[in-house]
């Protein structure tokens, strides 16, 4: 993930590599999480994968169903890939600002059926608040929809089914080497993920966002399930798109 700050969507280019220390919270901040974000592994600037292990993990310890049946990943991006998102570790600006080219979560839906326990929550490695946090709330916060209304800073959302992300998705990490072939940032130490059928990058398939033509957001869902590369929602229909999934 690249990143730049901006101000009165006045765009100010800022360097891939920078300084990745959290703001010290303030004793007003919020409680904390009762999921510790030290225990996941997280590589500065590959959000894609840390992602990737972390819906691993979320099935393995039984956070989340064993299969993940539970837990979608989610790119944000759009067509000029500019997205702004608040409370961002990577931040230096007040609130948190950084605008990403894309960045990768984890939204986590909760049972239905279960009247105790129908909040829907979001797992962002990257972000200074609560993890995880409601989605709502991580929406109002980190999102803030009305913000960048019919602008170019407008956010669009891949979800995919995170059984199928976690069959398909590649990275062999060539985006983040420069012309040179140099590293714009360390890799994770692990071995570069390979698809389950092979393929060893589609990274690039992912990151594309186009405004998705007009449809109902059961056919939508169903395309989150059923497609490789899940389905792109618009902000305007984000929190109402998770409110028709049912596990």
């Amino acid at each position: 993930m690249s990143r730049a700050s901006m101000a009165n969507e006045t765009e100010v280019e800022i360097d891939r590599v920078g300084d990745l220390r959290a703001p010290t919270p303030s004793p007003s901040s919020s409680p904390v999480s009762p999921v510790d974000a030290a225990t996941f592994t997280h590589t500065p600037y590959y959000c894609e994968e840390n992602v990737y292990l972390l819906c691993k993990k979320l099935a393995s310890v039984g956070v989340a169903d064993p299969t993940g049946l539970d837990l979608f990943v989610v790119f944000i991006s759009n067509e000029g890939n500019k997205i702004p998102l608040w409370h961002q570790k990577a931040s230096q600006m007040e609130e948190g600002l950084v605008v990403w080219d894309y960045h990768v979560i984890c939204i986590q839906v909760k049972s239905k059926g279960n009247k105790s326990s129908t909040v829907d929550l979001v797992w962002d490695l990257d972000s200074t608040l609560p993890f995880p946090l409601p989605l709502d709330q991580y929406i109002h916060k980190a999102i803030r929809p009305l913000s960048f209304e019919n602008s170019l800073y407008r956010r669009l959302f891949r979800v995919v089914h995170a059984p199928v992300f976690l069959r398909y998705f590649a990275s062999d990490r060539s985006h983040m080497k420069d012309a040179s072939g140099n590293w714009m940032a360390l890799p994770p130490t692990y071995d570069p993920i390979i698809a389950e059928d092979g393929i060893t990058h589609n990274l690039s398939e992912y990151m594309k966002m186009h405004l998705p033509p007009d449809g109902s957001l059961k056919d939508m869902v169903d395309s989150a399930y059923a497609n490789k590369y899940g389905v792109v929602v618009s902000e305007a229909v984000l929190e109402e798109f998770f409110c028709q999934i049912h596990v």
